[in-house]
């Protein structure tokens, strides 16, 4: 297929996308064919305020390089600003056809001092929010037959990290919406999948750099561009990879990974029932050699970004 046309005719939805990963995506479905609503709140990394100039930027660019786009700057923790979202599309362009999450915010803090507040933003724009937008697009593609979602989620969920439970718990969460989007769609020719980005952006550049150690792993991902990831999101949404679904990739640099699911590693019977004095003197020591360490994902990814 020839550049530029793997997309054409496709109408897409980018959220988060008026910076960094989200506007890379956009400027790529764009530059392969696709019609873009760009949307972005253009709140800071901790979701305060809002700011149309992001947005308008990532409007301005696709523009410029001879593409469609318009820019929308509603939040996708609500509901109805979500159907708003898929309406202009069609409104705007005649059809919706790709949904990408990519819009997020951090509110990063150890677990025992984390508040509510910390907790419900973050659920509300990550797991809410993937739930709006696709919600808001399922009737669409189940009524045309097609359609492919990309959600963004994280390998502090897939894996582990300090001071994140709350962006962990949202990002763990958008694996299994997708899953669950995947198998319930797929009798209408609907695709889902998951992208864990390893990228420079703003979000990012809240990982503390205390120690040397610290400093040195931003300044590997700082090597890690956003328009890596843009190259996958748009070979997933194309009719070509009408076969992948339900996957989770990881995007570093120029590798890609395809990611485990959960799946068991061993089990252990019984005959006379257990009890609890039983598993912990036999079934969890036998366990105890399969059983996954407090990594985070620096133990997993060692090496340095290709």
């Amino acid at each position: 297929m020839s550049e530029g046309k793997m997309l054409d005719g496709k109408v897409a939805l980018v959220t988060g996308a008026g910076r960094g990963v989200g506007a890379e995506i956009a400027k790529m479905m764009a530059s392969r064919g696709a019609k873009v609503i760009v949307n972005d709140l253009g709140g800071t990394a901790d979701g305060e305020g809002a700011d149309q100039i992001p947005a308008m930027e990532t409007v301005k660019a696709i523009r410029d390089a001879g593409g469609e786009a318009e820019a929308n700057f509603d939040s996708v923790s609500d509901f109805n600003a979500a159907q708003k979202m898929v309406d202009q599309a069609v409104d705007t362009f005649g059809s919706i056809d790709i949904i990408v999450n990519n819009a997020g915010i951090l509110r990063d803090v150890i677990f025992h001092k984390m508040t509510e507040d910390d907790w419900d933003s973050v659920i509300n724009v990550h797991l809410k929010g993937s739930f709006n937008t696709s919600r808001a697009a399922a009737t669409h593609f189940r009524e045309q037959g097609s359609g492919a979602f990309v959600h963004m989620t994280s390998t502090s969920g897939l894996i582990g990290n300090f001071g994140q439970a709350n962006y962990a718990a949202a990002k763990l969460g958008i694996v299994g919406l997708s899953k669950s989007l995947a198998l319930d769609m797929s009798r209408f020719g609907v695709r889902s999948n998951c992208i864990s980005p390893f990228a420079w952006s703003r979000m990012i550049g809240t990982i503390p750099m205390s120690t040397p150690e610290e400093k040195a792993r931003v300044e590997k991902i700082k090597q890690m561009t956003p328009d890596k990831i843009a190259v996958v999101a748009a070979a997933l949404c194309a009719d070509t990879a009408h076969n992948v679904t339900g996957q989770v990739f990881a995007v570093r640099n120029n590798e890609i990974f395809l990611m485990s699911q959960h799946r068991p590693l061993r089990g252990m019977q019984e005959g006379a029932g257990w009890t609890p004095e039983s598993i912990v003197d036999h079934a969890f020591p036998a366990m105890a050699p399969n059983f996954y360490p407090l990594d985070r994902s620096a133990d997993v990814f060692t090496w340095d970004p290709v």
